[in-house]
C-alpha cells in the first residue's frame, strides 16, 4: 500500500493492499477500496461508500459525500461504485437519500470528465461517458454504453437510455430513448446514434432496423400508444428494437417528444 505522509486515512477505512493514496487526500469513516484503484492528490473520498477495483481518482474529486438535498438529516446513505471508472478532476459523486434505496449507484468502465457531477440516488450503468461539466440531478437512470456531451444536463428522474448520445450543451427534461441522438433545450432526439452503434459491432441491418424504429416513434405522427404497439409487433422479429420497447414500458415521466 502507498500511501503519501500528508494524506489523511480513517481507522475505520479499509483499503486494499496496493490501493495508492496521494498527497493531502482524505480518505473518510466506512470507505471501502479494492484492489488496485488510484488516488492522486486532494482527493475526498467519504462513506459509507463502497469502491470496486483499478478504479481512478484524479485531483480535487469529491466522492460519496452527502447529498445535496434539503431532506437529508444525516442518514448512513450510501455510494456503490464498480471496477475500472475514471474520475477526472474535480468530479463530484453523492450518496444516496432515503427517497429511493439509500443508495447512489456507479457501474464499472465509466469516463467522467472534469466538473461533471452526480447527484443523490442516481443509478449510472456502464461504459458511459460524462464529457466536462455535464450534470446529472437526483434520482436519474442511465443505461450503457451512453455519451454525453459537454454541459448537457439531464432533469431529476429522468431516464437515458442505453446508446443514447447527448449533444452538448442538451437540457435532457423528459426520457431519451435508447440508441437515439438528442440535442437541444429540453432535448428531442433528432437521429439513430449510427455512428456510436457500428462502433460498438452492431449490423447494418440492426442500424437500419433502429432506424425505421425511430421513424415509427417520431415521424410517424401516430400517438405513443400506437407507436409502442407497432413497436412491439416490430420487436418480435427485431430483438435490438425490443430494447426501445421495455424502455418505454419503464418511463415515467415520459419520453422526449
Amino acid at each position: 500500500m502507498a500511501i503519501h505522509p500528508t494524506a489523511i486515512v480513517s481507522s475505520a477505512a479499509t483499503l486494499a493492499s496496493n490501493v495508492e493514496v496521494g498527497a493531502y487526500s482524505i480518505i473518510g469513516d466506512h470507505v471501502d477500496i479494492g484492489s488496485g484503484c488510484k488516488v492522486g492528490s486532494h482527493v475526498v473520498i467519504n462513506g459509507p461508500t463502497k469502491i470496486g477495483c483499478d478504479n481512478q481518482f484524479f485531483q480535487f474529486s469529491s466522492i460519496g459525500d452527502a447529498p445535496q438535498d434539503h431532506s437529508y438529516k444525516g442518514e448512513a446513505t450510501r455510494l456503490e461504485i464498480g471496477d475500472r471508472n475514471i474520475f477526472r478532476e474535480c468530479v463530484t459523486i453523492n450518496r444516496g437519500t432515503t427517497k429511493q434505496d439509500w443508495v447512489t449507484r456507479i457501474g464499472s468502465d465509466n469516463l467522467f470528465l472534469a466538473y461533471s457531477h452526480v447527484a443523490h440516488d442516481c443509478t449510472v450503468g456502464s461504459h458511459n461517458v460524462f464529457s466536462n461539466a455535464v450534470g446529472l440531478a437526483g434520482h436519474v437512470e442511465v443505461g450503457d454504453w451512453v455519451i454525453f456531451g459537454a454541459y448537457s444536463g439531464v432533469h431529476q428522474f429522468a431516464k437515458i437510455g442505453s446508446h443514447a448520445f447527448l449533444a452538448n450543451n442538451t437540457a435532457a427534461t423528459y426520457d431519451i430513448p435508447p440508441y437515439f441522438t438528442a440535442e437541444g433545450r429540453p432535448a428531442v432526439p433528432r437521429i439513430v446514434n449510427e455512428i456510436g452503434l457500428k462502433r460498438r459491432g452492431f449490423t447494418e441491418q440492426q442500424v437500419r432496423n433502429i432506424r425505421n424504429a425511430f421513424r415509427v416513434l417520431y415521424r410517424s405522427k401516430l400517438k405513443l400508444d400506437e407507436a409502442t404497439e407497432q413497436l412491439k409487433s416490430i420487436a418480435q422479429s427485431q430483438p435490438e428494437v425490443q430494447l426501445i420497447v421495455d424502455f418505454l414500458a419503464r418511463s415515467q415521466r415520459g419520453i422526449a417528444r
